[in-house]
């Protein structure tokens, strides 16, 4: 909300002037109005000591996005205007942005705005797809029909990026777990007793010179660490936010054993159920290739798909664009071939999503069911050796000793 400067008169006719906060200065009229004021002046203050601090998360939870369509596809489907229905879910969400939200477009909505309209005015909550098939559920008057479809959609989006974060997730954790313990060992464990060893004055094993020389390092140049590895994550982060670095970055992914495997699959499922999902509203091609760009969330097939719009451009098939791609597999091109020539794209697609969204299930599950020995057994390895390095100069002096 904006604050704004003020001055007019009352019904007595006396002078006023000060502050208030409204979202416009339609509305901060209206207040002024409701007040008894009749406005002279009004300027927004538009110094930083006015501006209101964002308090609220900048995004919507995809949970909560989730959950609320699925409610308002509920209330819609029971018969409740898109007004009520909008009020009622304003006023019992938890999430602040999403009530903010709500509120403002049941304003809009009681104004004579069209939904379509005033959701688009919320960008960073309602992705470009939920809006272009909200303006056809309205053209075509088969609102309750879309939303039911939105809820689909984006609840099938969820559940499978949710199934690829978790299989993803666990190596990092335990790759992180590692280096913690690695770090705390060094730090902590091997410096006690590199004192001792150093006071029996005897030879010790490779493994644990080669430990206490780790320690020493790390102890000595453990900021020269911090820095290199700082520099080095802030270059691949500035790296990876240009557009030929998000590509490159991108294609490496795609390209890694198993899991490139299945990013592959993720990204074929995301691409086949929006545009399955935008054919059965009536979407224009060249806007459902548009608004899939900003979806399928890799830059590899954004590219890919830039050509497939070109191609569509020119009037001609958007198989061949496909065809001559790596990343994608013949059977979506002959399948995608079949849809354009029957006329049934949306089934086709549909059912292409299908597969994939069932196989990237099975390829977490089995990715975990690998990842979780090796990645336990390279633990206990670390560990292993640093045991390992302590406990053999031990067994030397109890030997001596005897």
């Amino acid at each position: 909300m904006a604050v704004y400067q003020y001055r007019g008169r009352d019904r007595k006719g006396e002078k006023k002037s000060g502050k208030l906060k409204a979202h416009d200065e339609k509305e901060a009229i209206e207040k002024l109005r409701e007040l008894g004021v009749a406005v002279i002046s009004l300027e927004e203050l538009t110094s930083f000591l006015y501006k209101e601090i964002e308090i609220t998360k900048k995004k919507v939870r995809p949970q909560d996005f989730v959950m609320y369509i699925r409610q308002f596809s509920t209330l819609i489907q029971a018969g409740i205007s898109i007004v009520e229905a909008t009020q009622i879910l304003a006023k019992q969400t938890d999430n602040k942005l999403l009530k903010q939200s709500l509120s403002d477009i049941e304003e809009k909505l009681r104004e004579g705005r069209s939904f379509t309209q005033a959701v688009s005015e919320h960008p960073k909550i309602f992705p470009p797809m939920f809006v272009h098939l909200i303006r056809a559920g309205e053209v075509g008057g088969n609102m309750d029909e879309i939303l039911d479809r939105l809820a689909v959609y984006f609840e099938k989006q969820y559940e499978t990026r949710n199934k690829v974060k978790a299989a993803l997730t666990y190596p990092v954790f335990i790759g992180i777990v590692s280096i913690t313990v690695l770090i705390f060992l060094l730090t902590t464990v091997v410096p006690t007793f590199s004192t001792m060893f150093a006071s029996l004055g005897a030879e010790l094993p490779f493994v644990t010179k080669m430990v206490l020389s780790a320690s020493q390092f790390f102890l000595k140049w453990w900021w020269f660490i911090l820095l290199i590895v700082g520099a080095t994550t802030a270059g691949i982060w500035y790296f990876i936010k240009s557009e030929d670095g998000q590509y490159y970055f991108d294609y490496f992914a795609l390209k890694l054993p198993i899991v490139g495997m299945i990013l592959r699959k993720f990204a074929l499922a995301r691409m086949t159920r929006t545009l399955s999902s935008l054919y059965a509203s009536s979407v224009p091609i060249l806007q459902s290739m548009s608004i899939i760009e900003n979806v399928v969330g890799n830059e590899v097939y954004v590219r890919a798909l830039q050509d497939v719009k070109r191609s569509l451009e020119k009037g001609q098939s958007m198989t061949k664009p496909l065809q001559e791609h790596w990343a994608f597999p013949p059977m979506v091109v002959q399948m995608i071939a079949t849809g354009e020539k029957t006329g049934a794209m949306e089934t086709v697609l549909g059912k292409v999503a299908d597969f994939y969204e069932a196989d990237v299930s099975i390829a977490t599950e089995k990715l975990k069911a690998l990842l979780e020995p090796v990645l336990i057994t390279f633990l206990a390895g670390v560990v292993g050796v640093i045991v390992a390095s302590i406990a053999l100069p031990m067994f030397s002096v109890f030997e001596s000793i005897q």
